[in-house]
């Protein structure tokens, strides 16, 4: 079972869970935008005989605190993520980082080189497909603050999360129970912060940024995981990749949109021989 830890990084009371496999390399997991660390539970049992694996709540999410709403950004979040591994004193990890997740590693991997072993990209690269940008822009800002229960927060997840519109009802509960808590006067209202809804900082502000600088300059080897059926990484962009960095793997989970959950049958044979599962 996960632990749950904090550590002091950039002024905020940072949470994040620890899988164990104490002793082993050490393996960071980073969410997407709307995401918590708990989106990895279902695949740290696959990581842990060969890792010691942690997942950060990134500032603003889950049991993390809150920021100053201007600071929501893409470059904070890799700074929050170096001060992070400092504390804990972690001086190289593998990262896996989904969707936003992924742009915080590739910040990081960019500017750090010598301190990233692989690279996980799950559905994401140095450029944003625009229709599935706008189709996160406008589901994030629109989002009910409020749910009468949990099988609400579900359907939501259902209605807006490509990648969940086939799971099980009880899964997909169990997953989404992270993202909310209880309100006064009942129901349930979202762990994140608000003002990273008002107005949306990360499936829009990271294009201000050219992420195929800090692409180009990744030295480890990467692995990306690309949902077939994704409105937010390109096969194009997939390609650029290929080209612009010497060692690049890509592996595409048929049937599934933005973002594969890890656990597909093809997402689990392509981590395991990537970071050498047993």
């Amino acid at each position: 079972m996960a632990q749950d830890k904090f550590v002091e990084a950039g002024g905020l009371r940072l949470h994040y869970l620890d899988y164990g496999g104490e002793g082993r390399p050490w393996l960071i997991c980073i969410h997407g935008l709307t995401g918590n660390a708990h989106n990895f539970d279902a695949l740290a049992p696959h990581l842990t005989p060969r890792y010691h694996a942690l997942s950060i709540d990134v500032r603003g999410r889950g049991d993390s605190a809150w920021g100053p709403p201007t600071e929501y950004l893409p470059q904070n979040y890799a700074t929050d993520l170096t001060a992070m591994l400092d504390a804990l004193g972690i001086a190289k990890a593998t990262l896996i980082g989904t969707s936003m997740g992924g742009i915080i590693s590739m910040m990081f991997a960019g500017g750090w080189p010598e301190r990233v072993e692989r690279l996980v990209l799950n559905d994401i690269g140095p450029e944003i497909d625009p229709a599935g940008g706008a189709r996160i822009a406008s589901y994030v800002s629109e989002t009910p603050e409020k749910f009468a229960d949990l099988a609400e927060v579900a359907a939501y997840y259902r209605r807006n999360y490509p990648s969940m519109a086939k799971v099980p009802e009880d899964a997909l509960r169990e997953w989404a129970k992270w993202s909310v808590k209880p309100v006064a006067d009942g129901g349930l209202t979202w762990k994140m912060d608000p003002a990273i809804r008002r107005p949306i900082r990360g499936g829009t502000a990271q294009q201000r940024f050219d992420l195929w600088v800090p692409f180009a300059r990744i030295s480890c080897p990467i692995l990306v995981i690309r949902g077939a059926d994704s409105d937010i990484l390109s096969p194009l962009t997939a390609r650029q990749m290929r080209t612009t960095h010497t060692d690049v793997t890509v592996a595409e989970v048929p049937g599934i949109g933005h973002a594969p959950s890890l656990t597909e049958p093809e997402s689990l044979a392509a981590l395991s021989i990537f970071l050498q599962l047993p």
